[in-house]
């Protein structure tokens, strides 16, 4: 096959941005997950436990041992939800709040530099495409039917 598949630009733009954020990650000790999950918890009223998990879609086993990493780096604390005692708050330490303001600043000077680079109508068209693979997917548009390999 000598035309790039579809599959293969997003999943090569993937890892080549994946690389990107890990490498910039590294330099404050990081991960890029740790800085994805820093980002997807409310710093001001925290995030329940139970709702980051599909917030950024991740197995319940791979975010566990990310917040057991980030509660023993001093990044987050846990606490008893004022309204649920069963649920889990997980709120961000100060240190927590100041890497989550460093991997802010890694993913919009990201954001910057690619607009910087692509015109704004390529960017919208480009946003477009994504959200109509993402539609047919989540809609079992492509492979709606069961498929088995005999």
């Amino acid at each position: 096959m000598k035309e790039k598949t579809i599959d293969y630009v997003l999943r090569a733009t993937w890892i080549a941005v994946s690389k990107m954020y890990n490498e910039e990650a590294g330099k404050a000790g990081s991960t890029m997950a740790t800085g994805f999950a820093l980002l997807s918890i409310d710093p001001e009223t925290g995030t329940p436990s139970t709702s980051l998990g599909p917030k950024m879609g991740m197995e319940a086993t791979s975010l566990s041992r990310i917040l057991k990493s980030m509660e023993e780096k001093g990044l987050i604390i846990r606490k008893k939800h004022p309204k649920d005692g069963r649920s889990v708050l997980l709120h961000l330490t100060e240190f927590g709040k100041e890497m989550r303001e460093y991997s802010k600043g890694v993913v919009l000077r990201f954001d910057e530099a690619v607009k910087e680079a692509v015109p704004e109508e390529d960017l919208k068209v480009f946003i477009r495409v994504a959200n109509t693979m993402m539609d047919l997917i989540a809609n079992k548009k492509i492979y709606n039917q069961e498929t088995k390999i005999k």
